[in-house]
Parts: C-alpha cells; sequence; structure tokens
C-alpha cells in the first residue's frame, strides 16, 4: 500500500463553482497509484468541495441559487466581521461539505458520465484556495 499527499491552489472569481476535475485527475496520474481512496479537504471555511454535473451550467446556476435562498445575505447574522457575505458563506460551505472521499480506478477518480469534482468559493470577492489531496492505494 502507497500513499500520496499533495496541495492544489486555485484562484476563484468570486462566488461561483470553479471545475477542479482535470487539475485532480491529472495529480492523481503523477502518482503512480491506479487503485485506491482519493480524499479532498477544502482548507478554508468559506468554501467547499461538491460533486454536481459538469455538463449543464443551468444544474450550477441553480444550486447557486438555492445556497443564496438557504443563506441570504443580510444584517441579521452576529458574525459579519468581514462584510455581509461571511456568515453565509460559512453557512453555504457547512451545507455543501469541505470534504470528498472518491474511489480511484485505472489512474483516475471514479466519477459518473456527467459528474465534476468543483471548488465552491461563496465568498463574492475572488480568493486563491488550497485544497489537499491524499491517495491511499496501490
Amino acid at each position: 500500500m502507497r500513499q500520496s499527499l499533495a496541495r492544489l491552489e486555485f484562484h476563484t472569481a468570486g462566488r461561483g463553482l470553479t471545475e477542479i476535475t482535470r487539475e485532480v485527475a491529472d495529480w492523481i496520474g503523477t502518482t503512480g497509484i491506479a487503485t485506491g481512496l482519493l480524499t479532498l479537504t477544502c482548507l478554508h471555511t468559506s468554501a467547499s468541495l461538491l460533486i454536481t454535473e459538469n455538463a449543464s451550467g443551468a444544474v450550477r446556476r441553480d444550486l447557486l441559487a438555492w445556497l443564496d435562498r438557504v443563506a441570504p445575505e443580510g444584517g441579521h447574522y452576529a458574525h459579519d466581521d468581514e462584510g455581509p457575505d461571511d456568515m453565509p458563506a460559512h453557512l453555504k460551505a457547512v451545507l455543501t461539505n469541505p470534504n470528498l472521499s472518491l474511489p480511484v480506478a485505472g489512474g483516475r477518480p471514479m466519477l459518473g458520465t456527467w459528474q465534476g469534482i468543483f471548488l465552491a468559493e461563496h465568498r463574492r470577492a475572488p480568493h486563491r484556495r488550497a485544497i489537499a489531496l491524499h491517495l491511499l492505494g496501490e
């Protein structure tokens, strides 16, 4: 059994979803591990990771609109240290999760035909976000 650990960084354009499937798959290819379990962790409290459809942009727009309805900006939060999008960003990150676990087969993440791995930026401003990757396998 072997393992590999890395940290990938991504620039976000502000609130939205950035597909990172290719970068994750490329990193897996560098490890020499063909079969195993991949764990990804977003190292931030106002961004998160998710798997969703990567074919239709409408799915991503609807998902973001739903999150805005569930955790709207406003003056009703005690925590607003960094502005009105601060606490809603934390809530959205909790709802969507900072961690993903995926099986790896044939040196690729096992995803469905229309699935992609996305970094969800929940803040309005652009950020540089770090993702930790850990692959265990052979």
